[in-house]
């Protein structure tokens, strides 16, 4: 057919995915092992030009399109309101107007389908048959076809955010005229459409329809493009992989840019860096298994060994890392733990957890005796080492995923927080946190927590406590420290796994503490 192009509107804040919008924009929320936009420009050629409406984290959406599609052809157009009094879906797309007079395709940003779509050499629209039609808008498909608003049932035919536009003026015109009488927040394409509408148009049915509007949505849309790996949600970092790269990123720029700097110093135990943006890196896809899914009690001797003669090195000695020791294990948990009751709407208590009458956090964590836990000695680091951000090709180790400094350090840090994160990592495991087997019952102040433990993986942690002997390290320290780590990481994740760990991890300090 003659020249079209693809109009994808990611201007919206997304307010009905919650916190997940909070940090970035509704498109780059992951669905499987790629953010929901990829699913929508991969299912065109290179060669059609796809027009892309900014607003919310207009920067964040432009930088992760370039980053991961250098081949694609894309033109950018601002949206001055994309939020509030004036804005809408149909203003978004009256912005974009000037770069789409040719016949086009209106693909919805929360929409994901897997069907083959047609070109718009003849006006369509697309729906799927669903079960819940009041939550949607939807097509009357026995007469002539038409959109009707949410909760206008008329069939459970959903429109589903997709359509062809051939009648490229006409649509633009009734858009306009539509704008000029109907200058409202719910002003949509839908609204053009039904104007111009008649027996030519088609209604095409996609039965792959997947919608990642909303949180339940979005939800079971997870359920179905599963990952082979898990990871644990947070709202300001997010990590896609493609068959030859990955992207990572970060709402703190400050953050990507050190991760980034931190390669100088890691060199060839890391992939290497293939590209950046200001929130975004990319690097070259590690070949082999994440070490969780290969583990055993032999591969895992063999990563000690590697890590103590490639990774643990450059041993340092100096009076100020004792002082980044105590901000990095002292100052930055007691933010943590503020941050923690805050977002619960709670305050420091005495608890009975699992039998155990354990004091108020902040007791235990002055009664951590600081000899146990500040060093001035500092080593090479990763940061996040756990058993998910280690590749292994059968042969040799890449990771993934470094921390960003220890202490505002790109180059040295605490050997003791390695050992730790794995110590951490062989109990509380990602695939069995996303499996469910965990519990956490709180009431009033009774709490009952527990986890299921892997037996592979617990024999690997008793090889890492017998490595931590071996070497003369402070296995008490570890375990300190691992507590922490549980602590720290509770006001990161959504309240249920947060507040396991919270308590997880205060139990295991007190006992630890007081060798309980």
């Amino acid at each position: 057919m003659e020249e079209y192009k693809v109009l994808i509107t990611t201007s919206g804040i997304g307010s009905r995915l919650g916190n997940l919008t909070l940090f970035t924009n509704k498109c780059l929320v992951r669905v499987g092992k790629k953010p929901a936009i990829s699913y929508i420009v991969e299912k065109y050629p290179d060669n059609i030009e796809v027009v892309v409406t900014l607003g919310h984290y207009g920067e964040q959406v432009r930088d992760f399109l370039e980053l991961a599609y250098p081949k694609k052809k894309f033109t950018f157009v601002e949206v001055d309101k994309f939020d509030g009094e004036g804005s809408s879906l149909g203003y978004s797309l009256l912005k974009a107007k000037e770069r789409l007079q040719c016949p086009f395709i209106f693909h919805a940003s929360d929409t994901i389908v897997f069907e083959n779509i047609p070109d718009p050499n003849a006006n369509w629209v697309a729906y799927s048959l669903t079960e819940n039609p009041s939550e949607f808008r939807t097509i009357e498909l026995n007469s002539k076809l038409k959109i009707y608003e949410k909760g206008e049932i008329f069939s459970n035919a959903a429109y589903i955010g997709l359509s062809g536009i051939n009648d490229y003026i006409s649509f633009w015109e009734s858009l306009e005229s539509e704008y000029k009488s109907n200058n409202t927040k719910n002003l949509s394409d839908c609204h053009a459409i039904n104007r111009i509408i008649t027996q030519d148009w088609k209604s095409l049915e996609f039965k792959t329809w997947l919608d990642i509007g909303n949180v339940s949505s979005l939800r079971k849309s997870r359920s179905i493009i599963e990952d082979k790996f898990h990871i644990l949600d947070k709202n300001d970092e997010s990590i896609f992989i493609f068959d030859d790269f990955v992207i990572k990123f970060f709402y703190d720029k400050k953050v990507c840019q050190n991760r980034i700097k931190r390669t100088e110093h890691l060199k060839s135990l890391v992939p290497n860096i293939i590209g950046y943006k200001s929130n975004f890196f990319k690097y070259e896809y590690a070949k082999g298994e994440t070490l969780s899914s290969v583990i055993n009690e032999n591969i895992f001797k063999s990563l000690l060994e590697w890590s103590i003669k490639n990774l643990w090195i450059n041993e340092k000695e100096s009076d100020e890392f004792l002082i980044k020791c105590n901000d990095f294990y002292f100052t930055k948990t007691i933010e943590r733990i503020n941050k923690f009751f805050k977002q619960n709407n709670t305050e420091d208590t005495e608890n009975t957890i699992n039998g155990f009458k354990v004091p108020c956090i902040m007791d235990l964590i002055k009664d951590i005796d600081k000899n146990d836990l500040l060093t001035n000695k500092s080593y090479g680091f990763h940061g996040d080492y756990i058993i998910d951000n280690i590749i292994f090709d059968g042969d040799k180790f890449k990771l993934i995923d470094w921390r960003q400094d220890f202490g505002g350090d790109l180059e040295n840090g605490d050997i003791y927080y390695d050992l730790s994160k794995l110590n951490h990592n062989l109990l509380f495991n990602h695939d069995i946190v996303n499996s469910g087997h965990y519990t956490i019952e709180i009431k009033n102040n009774e709490v009952k927590c527990d986890i299921l433990r892997s037996d592979n993986l617990s024999n690997c942690r008793e090889i890492l406590h017998e490595f931590i002997l071996k070497n003369n390290f402070n296995l008490k320290k570890v375990k300190i420290l691992t507590s922490l780590i549980w602590i720290n990481m509770a006001p990161l994740h959504e309240p249920k796994i947060g507040n396991f760990l919270f308590y997880f991890g205060k139990l295991n300090l007190y006992k630890t503490i007081y060798n309980k």
